[in-house]
């Protein structure tokens, strides 16, 4: 499925390139919320809203995902 890309300008400090995410192949969670989507991309993990595809993609290192996926585990994101 191919995606719209909006432009944006990034934000100060910005430094990863824009992976181009049309050809992406997103994934939903495995629990079936389907709220969020990843793709693996050009070395980069992409995250979107499934509910909202048009709009702009968070973009992480690996190294930003392992950390970010790690402290989920952990409960760093819980609301309780």
């Amino acid at each position: 499925m191919a995606e719209s890309i909006t432009t944006q300008k990034p934000q100060s400090g910005w430094d990863k390139p824009e992976p181009d995410l049309s050809e992406a192949q997103w994934r939903s969670g495995s629990r079936g919320a389907g709220d969020v989507q990843i793709a693996f991309v050009e070395g980069f993990i992409a995250m979107r809203n499934s509910g909202r595809p048009e709009k702009p993609s968070l973009i992480f290192t690996p190294a930003e995902w392992r950390a970010f996926v790690i402290n989920a585990r952990d409960g760093e994101f819980d609301l309780t």
